[in-house]
């Protein structure tokens, strides 16, 4: 299935708008990482644990978001927002969520 960002893509005719689609991603970040990225914070860098963390809930957002337009018929989805924040009382999960409009394409 196509995603993208943009409200058209280039060279296809969008014949049916099938509706808004979304998916959501928690992932808790666990002590461990925490404790070797305040080491990292201090010392410079950057945390490759919670890169990889970002990149998993990434991944999971989106795949949500396509599981749900294919199963409504779409064959592209459009106008992709990606919207990412910690939550919990300290900022110990990260949310990621992933939503755009499902179109069918010729």
């Amino acid at each position: 299935m196509l995603v993208t960002t943009t409200s058209n893509i280039e060279g296809k005719a969008i014949t049916k708008y099938v509706g808004l689609v979304n998916g959501e991603a928690i992932i808790g970040a666990n002590l461990v990482k925490d404790f070797f990225t305040s080491i990292k914070d201090v010392v410079g860098g950057h945390s490759g644990a919670y890169v990889q963390a970002l990149r998993e809930a990434k991944s999971i957002a989106l795949k949500e978001m396509i599981d749900q337009a294919t199963r409504l018929g779409a064959t592209a989805v459009i106008g992709v927002d990606l919207d990412y924040q910690t939550i919990g009382g300290n900022g110990s999960m990260l949310m990621v969520s992933a939503n755009g409009t499902a179109v069918v394409v010729e």
